[in-house]
């Protein structure tokens, strides 16, 4: 496992390498066979009532680059939010040494205890397992000088921010809008909270406190093979959405092609910021593309849904191969109901908008207070309030 996080360069630093070749994972999850154990895949270990999961010990080559993010250093002072199995928690102690401390919360006492008792079985002394609301830190060990989210948020919790060291680093999953997400480290530059790096990534919400993240299950069809997840932030009528696929059908072509390894993560930002209600993850399974229901959808399965309408990005081989031979794939746009075509159309022109003007730019991210003063509009400029703080995403 570790070889392939080294080779797929998940792992580019010596003391991340070490860190995970020597805390035993399996320790971590008894109840898991080794293959699953050291498998590059997440393991769930925890179920809601309805059995979907809602905990689980993340796919290794996520905890790497998200240690690569944090650029932990011996002696620090760590706090960790979502503790899980532990295993993540046991890493940053052996990443801070003897010297240093890890303070590691989860709102499950019997996460708790299953953390501590695989830390116990590793050996390892210097970290401590917290039983409370993530979302308020932990003020009795503070200053941090890094303090890592291992659970999804939308929006930052003020206590993360004011229990972190000057000079220190935050890194979140930070739920941006509707179903996309990013794990971005931020720093305070200048009095001013900014993105210093980030890359996709998906957890599990925060649960029970103050952050409380709620998903919602949309299914879109009588057999469940098709599921749109929505967000809070999102205006859902799912009665209008029910049996979707069996309203009218329109295509949307873009001419906006993709290399077929190449990520379309900062399309997907980019839609998720310009389309009024975001967008949405709407996993599929091989049945329901099998039997027709739905024309294949592109890997992350994205959706964008307006009232009893819904779009979902697909791709196809385009007429030209990359020089180098490799096939290339125009995106296009599948929608469904009475405003389909118009839909389809407004995202395919938001496709070709972000690949004209803005597909070569970076994005940064900033968190500002909900009374700053509203900065001016500008293009590739995106500010969205959420309980919490406003977050503004540029492309620069």
């Amino acid at each position: 496992m570790i070889d392939h996080l080294v080779e797929t360069g998940c792992v580019h630093t010596p003391r991340v390498e070490e860190a995970i070749r020597t805390v035993p994972r399996h320790l971590f999850l008894p109840n898991a066979p080794l293959v699953k154990a050291y498998g590059n895949a997440p393991v769930d270990t925890k179920f809601d009532g309805s059995g979907r999961s809602i905990s689980c010990a993340s796919q290794p080559d996520i905890v790497a680059m998200m240690l690569e993010q944090l650029d932990v250093q011996p002696g620090q002072k760590i706090l960790e939010l979502g503790a899980g199995t532990g295993f993540n928690a046991g890493v940053l102690g052996y990443l801070v040494g003897e010297k240093g401390h890890v303070t590691t919360i989860d709102v499950d006492q019997d996460m708790v205890a299953g953390a501590r008792s695989g830390l116990a079985a590793a050996g390892i002394h210097n970290v401590d397992v917290i039983l409370g609301d993530g979302a308020l830190g932990h003020a009795p060990n503070a200053p941090y000088d890094r303090i890592e989210a291992t659970v999804g948020a939308h929006g930052v919790p003020h206590a993360w921010l004011d229990q972190l060291a000057p000079g220190g680093r935050l890194l979140t999953p930070l739920r941006l809008r509707g179903s996309v997400s990013r794990s971005i480290a931020f720093e305070n530059q200048d009095g001013a909270w900014r993105s210093v790096g980030s890359q996709m990534n998906t957890f599990m919400p925060l649960r029970k406190g103050i952050a409380h993240d709620p998903r919602v299950f949309v299914p879109l069809d009588p057999d469940h093979t098709v599921t749109l997840i929505t967000n809070g932030d999102q205006k859902v009528n799912a009665d209008a959405l029910s049996d979707i696929f069996r309203q009218p059908h329109t295509e949307a072509w873009t001419d906006v092609t993709f290399r077929g390894p190449e990520s379309a993560e900062y399309l997907e930002l980019w839609l998720a910021c310009a389309m009024p209600n975001g967008l949405s993850r709407m996993p599929a399974t091989n049945e329901a593309i099998e039997k027709g229901l739905v024309t294949a959808p592109y890997p992350s399965s994205t959706a964008v849904f307006e009232g009893g309408t819904l779009t979902y990005l697909t791709r196809r081989p385009y007429a030209k191969k990359a020089p180098d031979g490799a096939t290339v794939y125009e995106f296009g746009v599948i929608g469904h109901g009475p405003d389909a075509e118009a839909l389809a159309s407004d995202v395919a022109d938001q496709v070709r908008t972000w690949n004209q003007g803005f597909r070569a730019l970076d994005v940064g991210v900033d968190i500002q207070p909900l009374d700053a003063t509203p900065l001016a509009p500008k293009p590739g400029r995106f500010t969205f309030d959420n309980p919490l703080n406003r977050i503004v995403v540029e492309w620069q």
